[in-house]
């Protein structure tokens, strides 16, 4: 029999060297801008946290949806005016884009989730097409051209955020403040439900639990966290056009998740970084980006069908650091 002080011992040992591992990656990060384009590493934590929320419905509520750019190019419109027409501070005006993704979240889960498989996924791709081109006509969205020249401003009054290092760590305190927030949805009494519904819905059902009301829940959520990454991108690149509510957005954020892995927490990160460093390295060479990365695309379906990450889960020693989590 096991001494209970042991066990203590072994989980504080595990939590220890989970924490270490986070406090690694927190620094390495803030020490990334001394070696790589900081604009470029912004992106990449906007995607990252686009890709992790579309991965909270995808992988923990077993929902596709593939209009997940209206939530993404919707808050970076949203964001974007209210900075620059009616003068907000960037937190305020990254607040009127989340309010406003969830808003289209509340109303497109509100359709999608009463039907299910393929139709609630084609139900997601036209309402978002219909976002597109009421973008397309809004004034407010100035059409093609977009809303350009997004001032950063100051941040609280007193951040200037046009300095790229201040706008840099602003950027990585939301990024992972948005992933705690991941972490703590999927680890809470809510996120089990939501699992236990991608699993098996009529079991939950019998189980009296209102699985509409969850997978709205998660739907609502899952707009806002996207929001949350567009209205940062608007302000990282300053501006916001009509390609970020295309149709192939919604596509690009499915192929980020699928590569990394879905229903793991890291894997849309490294899916995204992945994504996104294909596109900027190889986007002044003669090698089409696009055919790389349908290529990689394929390896990963054929050879890691759960992704990067979570084949590295499946792994033995993955395995093995999950069960110990666990215990």
């Amino acid at each position: 029999m096991t001494h209970p002080t042991s066990n203590l011992l072994a989980k504080r040992s595990r939590w220890n060297a989970e924490t270490i591992l986070i406090l690694l990656g927190i620094a390495a990060l803030a020490l990334a801008p001394l070696h790589f384009y900081p604009v470029f590493l912004m992106k990449v934590m906007c995607f990252a946290l686009f890709a992790c929320a579309f991965n909270l419905l995808l992988g923990y509520a077993g929902i596709l949806s593939f209009g997940h750019a209206a939530f993404f190019g919707g808050a970076a419109y949203f964001t974007a005016h209210a900075v620059k027409e009616w003068g907000l501070t960037p937190e305020l005006g990254i607040l009127v884009g989340v309010f406003g993704a969830a808003v289209l979240g509340l109303v497109i889960g509100f359709l999608a989730i009463r039907r299910q498989g393929i139709y609630s996924t084609m139900i997601t791709l036209a309402l978002s097409q219909m976002f597109f081109f009421f973008c397309l006509q809004a004034p407010f969205t100035h059409g093609e051209d977009g809303i350009q020249g997004i001032p950063r401003g100051h941040l609280f009054g007193l951040i200037d955020l046009k300095e790229p290092l201040h706008m840099y760590f602003f950027v990585l305190s939301v990024f992972l403040l948005g992933m705690l927030a991941i972490w703590r949805i999927v680890n809470s009494p809510f996120g089990m439900i939501l699992k236990s519904i991608r699993e098996n819905e009529s079991r939950a059902i019998s189980l009296g639990y209102s699985v509409t009301r969850y997978k709205l829940g998660a739907f609502v959520m899952s707009a806002a966290l996207a929001g949350l990454a567009g209205g940062l991108k608007a302000m990282v690149f300053q501006f916001a056009t009509l390609t970020d509510v295309s149709w192939q957005m919604s596509g690009e954020v499915v192929l980020m998740t699928l590569l990394g892995g879905i229903g793991t927490l890291v894997g849309p990160v490294f899916g995204a970084a992945l994504v996104t460093g294909l596109g900027n390295y190889f986007a002044t060479s003669e090698l089409p980006v696009t055919l790389l990365t349908g290529i990689i695309f394929m390896v990963c379906v054929l050879i890691f069908r759960r992704g990067i990450v979570g084949e590295l889960y499946a792994t033995r020693l993955g395995r093995r650091v999950e069960q110990s989590r666990k215990d």
